[in-house]
């Protein structure tokens, strides 16, 4: 079975935000830094099935959670 990628626009689309490269770039700065002892799932940013959503696919290694740490990264530096 073929493991599916995803890019930081489709992760944004699919939590329901603008996805274009100058609203991402946005995002991040608004949020960034999340401090050290913050789990990206709990920042107080994400509404209820936005944090469900990246808990999620973090806890089971699903096909979204490379791409989540990518965000994780970019949110911590």
């Amino acid at each position: 079975m073929h493991a599916q990628t995803h890019d930081l626009p489709a992760l944004f689309k699919q939590l329901g935000l603008n996805h274009d490269s100058a609203a991402i770039a946005r995002f991040i700065q608004q949020h960034s830094p999340l401090a050290a002892e913050c789990r990206l799932a709990d920042a107080t940013f994400w509404n209820r099935a936005q944090a469900t959503f990246l808990r999620e696919e973090i806890l089971e290694d699903a096909d979204w959670a490379e791409i989540v740490d990518q965000l994780n990264l970019a949110l911590r530096g």
